[in-house]
């Protein structure tokens, strides 16, 4: 953060945690959700007090001229109402009435001469309601607790951010991350093609942090848990820097994803799919109430996957369940533990292929796709991956508000196989060197985060407060055994078996490393009329000691603390414009430790600025947004070929389009176009452009669906991606460049129900990733290329019921 910066936001937002206690004293105002029912007993009172008071409890922004509710009193307000019905009732005979902007704001109007008063009535507008921790319908999400912890609109948060629904997860039936966010703006997806072991993303250049259920998830070497995206409600990818609410995180951005959760309501589907590679799968869900008052809600979803890569002899199985509990101990307070358990049998489907056959001329012609140049008998990938966890939140009074989330997770490797070596010219009989590796990691992780919420105002300002403490321990075992001696073999015509028994071991990393983290927080959210500032600062203390095993168990200790800021404001217009200016900061320790070395790598910190702007078109459910960055990061670490190193300053600029929207009844779709340029500021690769990072990517996505007629309940779904040049390393050498991609993607599906009313809740579907099986590179780092995912078709039947 810049020293002017620096000595303006530091003292305000001391001024703002000692101000933080005035709401205590402050009449009772705010905390219930929009949605819910509660019992009100309010006197006639002051007519813009009463207002004040019911929108606060219901969470609902409203806009009071003064001018306009002056001399003038609330009608009483008796009986069980959700939050709008309270504000109809306190209206009643005062002459104003209601009016709700595009962005879901109210503000009151005077009632037109000749309007006929209604009868008391209590509105419940549940069905409609949309929490940010809950499922949205449609393509175009309205709510959000990215980037703030609270439930906030999205066009009223002043960052770029991008919802992906549960319906977009289904409609292009998503199998990874990978999948799942191909079509968003500012996301290099399947950076190293298609990879079994993990989800390769880069968010604005950078790794992004992923949070489950607002608590981040482990992040290790190789022991990575990989989500199922089946088990989510929706992900949010927040762009630019969070520290300032979430602590460690990278500025590039990060994915904030929220479990399925137990419903009130029944609902249980069954879904088969097979498809490519001898894919086989089965997905389940089901939730609903488990005693009549519907106290306790439970649900479970899982997955069954028995599968082949699209790599010979490497198998893509999984095993997932993930069971929650709902405990509504009263109105004020709910409890749900979340749970899961994912097991995967798996290997390198990446397969480190050589340069000659890939990108260079080989001397027997091109490597096939699905050649695989490991030990199929030797070669295996197991992770086991657990957690258990639960999200609790109470209502102190009308103005307070408590939650915490907290979760253990577990997360074992087992991991060895042989591959293509780093030196790996292929001679003229086709034989390629080989090397082999031995992975043992574990990583254990306790995570808690605890916030008070205060709603209330001060004068005209409205505010909503947060403060915040969270910790987290993790404790890494990692060791990296590195083998040379292996027999080659032929990228052709492979032969396996090879005696493995002479190759000699030596460890190239060797450690255990414990983190302790702790973060204080505090954020303010204010409205005035139709503008809204936030304002947050976070202070973290990071401590990691780390064992070298390999180097007689040396050890090291570091650290860290740091502060970082944010500052948003935005001014909503009555049209469903929203502009706004943002600046934010990052702060991230850096996990593992330099390869032959007793020190750990030094934390990261970035700053951006960002101007954007979003629109929802009054009436629609369309979301449009722009946004125009510059980021800066120090001490960022890059691996390359075997070697992890850190560079000096990385600054990455850019333009981000994106558009969701529900056109008609029958037209759904996604667009987005991403300008990304990145470049090394300082080091030894200054001027070079950040390794994976295309300049240019373009896609669109949009799925129609007969409603009536003789195609009634057929849709189809089209998509195309492109994706601009980009270079594997920071050297920018000419062997680690690929070139520019177009891929389509599609979908058909029906819904058999539509044809008779005995298949109600029956559908099928046929969904194709890259139609024409287009042939290019995803990444070549100048050691190795790894081809880009070829076709790929699944065929389901989903059941609902």
């Amino acid at each position: 953060m810049s020293r002017a910066v620096d000595r303006i936001l530091r003292p305000s937002l001391m001024a703002l945690a000692i101000a933080v206690a005035a709401p205590l004293a402050s009449p009772a105002l705010f905390a219930a959700e929009q949605s819910a029912q509660r019992a009100y007993d309010l006197p006639s009172a002051p007519l813009a007090t009463t207002l004040n008071q019911i929108a606060s409890q219901a969470g609902i922004t409203l806009a009071i001229d003064p001018a306009l509710v002056s001399g003038r009193t609330s009608a009483p307000v008796s009986g069980q109402y959700d939050g709008l019905g309270a504000l109809q009732a306190a209206l009643r005979g005062t002459g104003l009435q209601l009016q709700q902007s595009s962005v879901g704001s109210y503000s009151l109007v005077a009632t037109p001469e000749g309007t006929l008063a209604l009868p008391e009535t209590a509105i419940n507008a549940t069905s409609n309601y949309e929490s940010a921790w809950g499922a949205s319908s449609g393509y175009v999400a309205t709510r959000t607790a990215a980037g703030t912890k609270t439930d906030t609109p999205i066009v009223e948060t002043p960052r770029s951010m991008t919802v992906i629904t549960r319906q977009q997860l289904d409609d292009r039936q998503v199998l990874n991350l990978n999948d799942a966010l191909r079509y968003t703006a500012g996301v290099q997806s399947s950076g190293y093609g298609s990879d079994s072991r993990a989800d390769w993303l880069r968010v604005r250049g950078f790794d992004p942090t992923q949070f489950l259920d607002g608590l981040p998830l482990p992040k290790g070497s190789f022991a990575n848990p990989k989500v199922e995206p089946w088990n989510l409600e929706r992900i949010t990818v927040l762009r630019g820097p969070a520290s300032s609410v979430y602590g460690q995180t990278p500025p590039g951005g990060m994915l904030d994803m929220v479990s399925r959760r137990p419903q009130l309501e029944s609902a249980h589907q069954i879904e088969a799919q097979v498809g490519s590679n001898e894919h086989k799968q089965i997905n389940f869900d089901s939730t609903g109430k488990i005693d009549d008052e519907g106290r306790f809600l439970y649900r479970v979803s899982g997955v069954v996957r028995d599968s082949n890569s699209p790599v010979d002899h490497i198998p893509d199985k999984r095993y997932n369940i993930a069971p929650s509990l709902t405990w509504n101990i009263d109105e004020d307070t709910k409890l749900t533990f979340i749970s899961q358990y994912t097991r995967d049998d798996t290997g390198i489907t990446g397969q480190f292929l050589p340069l000659q056959g890939t990108k260079l001329d080989g001397p027997t012609g091109k490597i096939s796709h699905h050649k695989n140049l490991g030990e199929p008998d030797w070669d295996f990938y197991d992770r086991s991956y657990y957690a258990l966890g639960y999200a609790f939140e109470h209502r102190l009074n009308d103005t307070w508000q408590f939650r915490q989330n907290l979760r253990y997770t577990k997360s074992d490797l087992s991991f060895q196989a042989v591959q293509v070596a780093t030196i790996n010219s292929i001679d003229a009989d086709g034989n390629v060197n080989r090397e082999s590796g031995i992975v043992n990691e574990d990583i254990s992780q306790f995570a808690v985060d605890n916030n008070f919420q205060a709603d209330f105002q001060t004068g005209d300002i409205s505010h909503t407060v947060l403060l915040g403490l969270d910790h987290q321990r993790s404790n890494t075992n990692y060791q990296w055994l590195y083998g040379m001696g292996v027999p080659p073999i032929n990228v052709n015509r492979p032969v396996y078996g090879a005696d493995l028994s002479n190759v000699t071991y030596f460890a190239m990393q060797d450690f255990q490393q414990k983190t302790h983290q702790t973060g204080a927080y505090v954020q303010d959210q204010m409205s005035l009329d139709n503008w809204r500032l936030t304002l947050g600062g976070r202070e973290d203390w990071i401590h990691t000691g780390t064992v070298f095993h390999n180097s007689a168990d040396a050890t090291n200790t570091q650290r860290d603390k740091a502060f970082s800021g944010n500052v948003g404001l935005s001014y909503v217009f009555d049209n469903g414009i929203t502009p706004y200016f943002s600046y934010t900061e990052s702060f991230q320790p850096a996990s593992g430790a330099n390869v032959n070395s007793t020190e750990s790598f030094e934390p990261t910190e970035g700053r951006q600025y960002e101007v954007g702007v979003k629109y929802q078109p009054v009436g629609t459910d369309t979301l449009l947004t722009a946004a125009v960055y510059d980021l800066k990061q120090q001490n960022v670490s890059v691996t390359e070929g075997s070697i992890t190193r850190q560079v000096g300053e990385l600054q990455v600029r850019g333009v981000e389009l994106e558009a969701s929207t529900q056109v008609t009844e029958n037209l759904k779709a996604i667009a987005s176009y991403t300008y990304t340029d990145t470049e090394i500021l300082k080091g030894d690769d200054k001027g070079n452009r950040m390794a994976l990072i295309p300049r240019n990517q373009a896609t669109l996505w949009a799925d129609y669906t007969w409603h009536s007629g003789p195609l009634d309940g057929f849709g189809i779904g089209g998509g195309v991606r492109y994706v601009g040049d980009t270079y594997g390393n920071t050297a920018n050498t000419e062997l680690a460049h690929v070139g520019s991609y177009t891929v389509y993607d599609a979908s058909v599906h029906y819904d058999l129900g539509r044809l008779d009313n005995s298949m109600k809740g029956l559908t099928v579907a046929v969904e194709a990733k890259n139609l024409f099986n287009k042939d290019y590179l995803a990444n070549c780092d100048g050691y190795w290329c790894y081809y880009g995912d070829e076709r790929n078709v699944v065929a389901s039947v989903n059941y609902k019921f």
